[in-house]
């Protein structure tokens, strides 16, 4: 009886004191203290410090030396940059996570099932090795104006101009005083009507004769007939000289542009010149006016200003999605190989199609997996920096300002004011103190099932 009180004595008393000085897994307080030593002096230098600093630092002037308060603070949420800033940091915080985090998850479903799914994740994932800095370059040329260099113009120009005519010659224009004169929309039309059994001459300049089609024939007057006859020309005679609204010798025939024969602003007859320039219309052009319709001159597609103000913002989240949705897919495929597969048989069983055991199952199985990604990447953008800075270009880099951006350019760029930069460095840090404190709870709450 002795020995049973001697050994409950201590357990009900709160233990030995050599119990009292160990920790859980059986060390000394003072030894796992001084193995933690190193990592707490890192932590204190390299976090600590610099986020005291910082603080400290954002409370005073420019220069460094005079105590101004929250006057900097005020400056932020004044500043038309900062505040542009702040609201394209929002956008990226709510479109970018959940995007990618879509992306990841679609990735990972359609994939489980193919025997290629292995490759397909490996390239999706192969742009994470790629530094911000080199995504950023290749995303400038990838969305370059130029047709001919940036790819996704290349793409949108060479859709459209399959399903729509390009303008047979772009630029040319009458001459001014000539026979033809605007007539609005940037066609033209002539000052006269024609009359039955006449030539008409179309002079038109500004087109380059070395852009003119390979073999292109001399133009030719055309012989008065029936109806209403004529010829489109390029009224530049090679080496100088020649009469204008004349057709002189070698003087080339702009062929394939369209003739209309309009009549109390109705289109009454239609032709398009031939290889010589010539062209026919019937005799119900007699008595019109012709004019030559805009789709003859209008400049060629050029694509999608996608680095303008309006779409720089998503063209650059474009980018982000092609490094990051890997990241996703990886992290989510890990989650889905532990999804249980007698829920999913059990549910097809029971006459679920594939869209609602996805919706139903696999999504509320994956929330937890769902959530790590989209908490990470939330964290991840808000310190978006130099992806920004690489592909926004100097006309459109205010419309794409981030607040990591904005805090480079107030501390070290043309502002070089300090103050407002840790301030703006303060205001970044309480923005992503919440989305840490619910991971920290969420991992708790994970723990302790």
């Amino acid at each position: 009886m002795a020995t049973a009180a001697t050994a409950k004595g201590p357990a009900a008393s709160g233990g030995a004191p050599s119990a009292r000085r160990r920790s859980v897994m059986g060390t000394r307080r003072w030894v796992a203290g001084l193995f933690l030593l190193p990592a707490l002096v890192l932590l204190g230098a390299l976090v600590v410090y610099p986020i005291g600093y910082t603080t400290w630092r954002s409370l005073f002037d420019k220069a460094g030396s005079g105590f101004v308060g929250l006057h900097n603070y005020a400056s932020v949420f004044s500043d038309d940059s900062t505040l542009t800033a702040l609201r394209n940091t929002a956008v990226w915080v709510v479109v970018a996570p959940v995007l990618a985090t879509a992306l990841g998850l679609v990735f990972a479903v359609l994939t489980e099932r193919v025997s290629w799914g292995t490759a397909f994740k490996l390239v999706v994932f192969m742009p994470m090795a790629i530094s911000m800095l080199a995504a950023g370059i290749i995303f400038r040329l990838v969305y370059e104006q130029d047709p001919a260099r940036g790819a996704a113009n290349a793409v949108v120009v060479g859709v459209h101009d399959t399903f729509a005519e390009s303008s047979a010659y772009p630029g040319a224009r009458p001459r001014p005083n000539g026979s033809l004169a605007a007539s609005g929309g940037g066609s033209y039309t002539t000052r006269d009507a024609a009359g039955e059994g006449t030539a008409v001459g179309l002079p038109l300049i500004g087109v380059p004769a070395a852009k003119l089609p390979a073999g292109t024939a001399d133009a030719r007057q055309a012989t008065a007939g029936p109806g209403v006859t004529g010829t489109v020309w390029l009224d530049f005679k090679p080496g100088g000289g020649g009469e204008p609204g004349v057709i002189d010798a070698g003087e080339k025939a702009l062929e394939g542009v369209k003739v209309e024969a309009v009549r109390d602003g109705r289109v009454v007859a239609s032709a398009t010149s031939g290889t010589d320039g010539t062209f026919s219309l019937p005799a119900s052009a007699a008595g019109a006016q012709l004019r030559l319709p805009a789709s003859n001159f209008a400049e060629p597609y050029n694509g999608v200003d996608w680095l303008g103000p309006t779409l720089v913002t998503p063209a650059i989240i474009g980018a982000y999605l092609w490094m990051w949705a890997g990241f996703a897919m990886v992290l989510i495929a890990a989650g889905l190989a532990g999804v249980p597969r007698e829920l999913m048989e059990a549910a097809r069983i029971d006459g679920a199609n594939e869209w609602q055991v996805f919706r139903r199952i696999t999504v509320p199985l994956l929330a937890p997996v769902l959530v790590v990604v989209v908490v990470t990447l939330m964290i991840n953008v808000m310190k978006i920096f130099d992806l920004v800075y690489i592909v926004a270009p100097d006309t459109s880099k205010d419309e794409a300002n981030v607040l990591a951006l904005q805090l480079y350019l107030s501390s070290f760029g043309a502002g070089n004011d300090q103050g407002v930069g840790s301030a703006i460095g303060v205001i970044l840090l309480l923005l992503v103190v919440p989305v840490m404190v619910f991971n920290i709870r969420r991992l708790r709450r994970e723990a302790r099932r």
